[in-house]
């Protein structure tokens, strides 16, 4: 049976990377999602019956199970020059002269890209497998954000056969398309967490969170423009066109142009015609096309003299401000927002655009009635650049924090060494309705069904007063609400009820306290275990969890010694919410690992990394996936890798499956088997 199931598992990989190249890579799907869905369900139920036959380079292990300690530094072996920039046409040619005149040509061929507004990384495969990724850093060194890399789609785990089995190190550029970035925005707005100014920024961000399983629900996509050696090629097309041929992302839009007149054509071109691109591109990169002449045109201690930027001017637009409103946040934060009379930037109708804060319009000395102007930062997100105090009439007004909330009319206050300005009222009903919406979001409580209108009509009709009631809301009251049915009411009850049994980090998440986000909800689940031990935690405990300092402390502190907090968690725990750590305390299973800390390394007896993983957070344990100072034990198995080279120069343990069996109380070789398969233990698997 084994011959067979390998034999399905490596073809069923290989439609699967196909499927994946044709979807993220050419945009155009050859099946239906549900069809593909089919084949990696297939492959998941047959890595799962074979975990020997796991690759790291299966379509399946795209994203890491838990999040990363840090980033560690990775040198690049080429260094990663930055580009010098240029505006204009004139800097264009005068470009183009040095070239020709260090050259000794009348004309030089150059290949025109476009300049994506993301993050550079370098990609090293070995024997056509990706093994390694790493930011641009400084150009010499960068971070090690491999585990991030592998979450995104278009990037292949593994080269096809036409590509060189030697080491590539390939260059590219992180972005996050533009879709993409309006429902992150989107998301963000419901949750009353800040927007990203732009898709650079949030494409950057994205890579750099410590937790993969973030990264990997951002949907960044890769292009890859180049490589640390000429990889056979002779020129930057050819280059191009052989990345594409092994299966990499390039992006099509590039042109060989021969002199400077053709490049400022295609320059011109691309200024208006890229507002049409699913992606944000600030400009075009222009390379002197053929290698020999890269080199001997050679490179600034910065630059390479054989490339420049050209950057695109930002389109601006002159308006007037008629109004500015203030939002409040779950959290109580108030926005100022502006509205202006309508203007067309980078293809839309543009009327509003949030002011950030208080302090930012003081900075910026924005006043109602002012002429401002505005662009579009990044090309998608409305940005109020300046104001014109020479076109003032006297007619306009400073524009000053409230004295109350708008909403509540309750009382407000700053923010210790901060800019923003926050409602003191817990029931304040934009609070509440935001609140519920983020408690209700997927990456809290996830309750299906439950949007933002819904909750809109729940809060009018004096059904819920906070996000506990939902859990104490019946059909008949449900079927008084305007578009509700029998249907509808059964499908949001089923949906709230399934919110019960989230995991503890998910509640934390959803609780709404501020500056806890979704990684520092999961370190205090780890931590704390139950909500009852987090909510009696003094400021010295808290800041014993990693990562949480005494701002974050003084935020969990006073959301517990709130009396609406107390009565909200009162309601929730009678409403049958899971308050603690799920199976692991409550089912009888010792936990012998409470507080220890793993990282795996090698190929396991018999059991593969994600299994083992399992069994050591089930026994109490964490896991991460770089050594550190605070690392407990390396878990070593056949072939590792320069984990334990760090492990040993730290002074951490290193340990065989053996020991680790010993330490659960299991000795023996392959008594692992009882683990794995042990109700409760690994029913998720």
């Amino acid at each position: 049976m084994k011959p067979d199931a390998a034999k399905i598992i490596a073809r069923l990989r290989d439609e699967i990377r196909a499927h994946d190249y044709h979807y993220y890579v050419e945009n155009n799907p050859l099946i239906s999602d549900r069809e593909y869905d089919r084949l990696m369900d297939e492959l998941k139920a047959l890595e799962a019956a074979h975990p020997e036959l796991i690759t790291p380079d299966s379509p399946t292990q795209r994203v890491a199970g838990q999040p990363v300690e840090g980033f560690a530094p990775v040198r690049h072996a080429v260094p990663l020059l930055s580009m010098d920039n240029t505006y204009n046409e004139a800097d264009l040619r005068a470009f183009d002269q040095r070239v020709r005149d260090a050259l000794g040509l009348m004309v030089v061929e150059y290949v025109v890209e476009l300049k994506f507004d993301g993050l550079a990384v370098a990609l090293r495969y070995e024997n056509r497998r990706f093994v390694q990724g790493a930011t641009r850093g400084d150009g010499t060194t960068g971070d090690d954000v491999t585990l991030n890399l592998r979450t995104i789609r278009s990037l292949p785990l593994l080269l096809n056969d036409s590509a060189p089995a030697s080491p590539l190190d390939i260059r590219g550029e992180v972005y996050m398309p533009k879709a993409a970035f309006k429902a992150l925005n989107r998301e963000r707005q419901q949750l009353g967490e800040p927007l990203f100014a732009n898709p650079r920024n949030a494409a950057a961000g994205s890579l750099k969170i410590l937790d993969p399983r973030i990264t990997a629900r951002r949907n960044l996509a890769l292009f890859c423009y180049g490589a640390a050696t000429p990889c056979g090629c002779t020129s930057q097309a050819d280059l191009l066109a052989a990345l594409a041929r092994w299966g990499l992302p390039v992006c099509h839009h590039f042109f060989v142009c021969s002199g400077i007149d053709a490049v400022i054509t295609a320059c011109n071109k691309w200024q208006d015609k890229r507002h049409a691109l699913p992606f944000e591109t600030d400009g075009m990169v222009i390379k002197v096309n053929h290698f020999s002449e890269q080199n001997a045109l050679g490179a600034t201690a910065k630059y390479p003299r054989w490339a420049i930027a050209y950057k695109f001017p930002a389109e601006q637009a002159l308006t007037k401000l008629e109004r500015v409103e203030v939002q409040v946040g779950r959290t109580g934060a108030l926005t100022p927002v502006a509205h202006f009379t309508p203007v067309h930037l980078a293809g839309t109708n543009v009327a509003r655009a949030t002011l950030h804060n208080f302090d930012e319009v003081a900075r910026k000395d924005i006043r109602l009635h002012d002429w401002i102007v505005v662009e579009k930062a990044g090309e998608i997100i409305p940005y109020v650049v300046k104001s014109l105090p020479e076109r003032r009439t006297g007619a306009e007004q400073p524009i000053h924090p409230p004295a109350h909330c708008p909403a509540c009319h309750g009382p407000i206050s700053r923010e210790k060494d901060g800019a923003l300005v926050f409602c003191d009222n817990p029931a304040c009903p934009a609070r509440r309705k935001a609140s519920i919406i983020h408690f209700a979001s997927r990456r809290a409580m996830d309750i299906e069904n439950l949007g933002d209108a819904l909750v809109s009509q729940l809060l009018a009709h004096n059904l819920v007063a906070d996000y506990a009631d939902l859990y104490f809301l019946h059909k008949d009251q449900l079927l008084s609400l305007e578009r509700m049915g029998e249907k509808s009411a059964a499908n949001l009850l089923a949906g709230i009820a399934a919110s019960r049994q989230r995991p503890l980090d998910r509640l934390i998440n959803a609780l709404g306290i501020r500056n806890v986000g979704e990684a520092t909800a999961r370190a205090l689940a780890a931590h704390f275990r139950s909500i009852d031990a987090l909510a009696s935690a003094s400021l010295e405990q808290l800041q014993e969890v990693q990562d949480i300092g005494p701002e974050v402390a003084q935020s969990i502190r006073a959301f517990f010694d709130n009396p609406h907090s107390q009565h909200i968690l009162h309601k929730l725990k009678k409403a049958g919410i899971m308050m603690a750590e799920s199976s692991a305390l409550n089912s009888g299973i010792p936990q012998p690992l409470l507080g220890k800390s793993f990282v795996i390394t090698g190929t396991l007896p018999g059991v593969s990394r994600s299994e083992a993983e399992e069994i050591i957070r089930r026994h109490g344990g964490t896991t991460a996936s770089s050594v550190s100072k605070k690392t407990s034990y390396l878990l070593v198995g056949d072939a590792p890798g320069s984990k334990l080279d760090k492990a040993r120069s730290l002074g951490v343990p290193v340990i065989g499956w053996n020991t680790l069996l010993n330490m659960l109380g299991t000795p023996g070789a392959g008594s692992h088997a009882s683990l794995l398969h042990a109700p409760d233990l690994f029913s998720s698997v």
